[in-house]
């Protein structure tokens, strides 16, 4: 079902949120072993969104960074802001719908530090546009040691949105990352060197980056787009074409690449462009 603003399902029923429960009593009865853990961290509470702040600052809180006054932060920021409790259960939904290795919403939310950073950041960049930038950078530092996730809290990340492993993502100052993305492990989206202005890369909708890959500048990966891994692009990718190789080239060519026909990002799809290189550097 589709997700009201309140976070809730057509009707008032939340049901990432009931078979989240479900699942975690479920685990609770087949591990007795993680019955108080998921009880605390799950069934304890009324709501996805009490329930995601709760794990989140017990895994971000410090000695001098205490989990209650995290918990307080994110929830109170959940709920203030329709626009985000929708958009974590889209990128939980997603998750789950494109990585095989997540067998459960519970599983995912208690897990996948991919989510959990991409979460995190969604706070922090809220703290940002109100000109909160102290407590954003400070969050997004915690994020960085616990997650080795580094997303800097002005990047403009959209719904839908999968990290998969996450571990080494680097997201500079002015990226955007479109809706219905997915990325891998260790890939930036970084800067040229350039002091201030636009410097980073803008990453658009149904777009694919495979593990490793790095994209410098503010260079445009079109829609539909796929980056394999370990490419390094300086230059704008066209929409549902495949670049690959260091530097970045063009399956098919640079003048009549290879066109995708389905969703990268949706796909997972890593291997179609193996039998086909192009000599043509994008």
């Amino acid at each position: 079902m589709i997700a009201t603003s309140n976070g809730a399902a057509a009707g008032g029923v939340d049901e990432i949120w009931l078979t989240m429960r479900e699942e975690a009593r479920r685990d609770a009865e087949a591990e007795p072993a993680l019955a108080s853990y998921l009880y605390s961290t799950i069934l304890a509470h009324r709501s996805l969104e009490r329930a995601l702040a709760f794990h989140l600052g017990n895994k971000l809180s410090s000695s001098t960074l205490l989990s209650t006054q995290l918990f307080t932060m994110f929830v109170d920021t959940f709920m203030e802001d329709a626009e985000m409790r929708e958009t974590i259960r889209a990128d939980i939904a997603a998750v789950r719908e494109r990585d095989p290795a997540c067998v459960s919403f519970s599983h995912c939310m208690l897990n996948f530090k991919g989510f959990l950073a991409c979460q995190a950041h969604r706070v922090s960049h809220r703290l940002w546009n109100q000109g909160r930038q102290s407590l954003a950078l400070a969050l997004q530092s915690r994020v960085s040691e616990v997650f080795h996730v580094d997303i800097h809290p002005a990047a403009k990340i959209g719904r839908g949105v999968l990290f998969d492993h996450a571990t080494g993502l680097v997201v500079g100052e002015t990226a955007t990352i479109g809706n219905n993305v997915s990325i891998l492990h260790n890939v930036t989206l970084g800067g040229t060197g350039a002091m201030g202005g636009d410097r980073h890369p803008k990453i658009c909708d149904g777009v694919l980056i495979g593990a490793g890959a790095i994209i410098l500048g503010p260079v445009r990966i079109g829609e539909g787009a796929k980056i394999g891994a370990g490419s390094v692009v300086l230059i704008e990718v066209p929409p549902h074409t495949t670049a690959v190789g260091n530097p970045a080239r063009l399956v098919g060519g640079k003048l009549k690449p290879t066109k995708l026909k389905d969703i990268p990002s949706e796909t997972m799809d890593h291997t179609s462009f193996i039998s086909s290189w192009s000599d043509y550097v994008i």
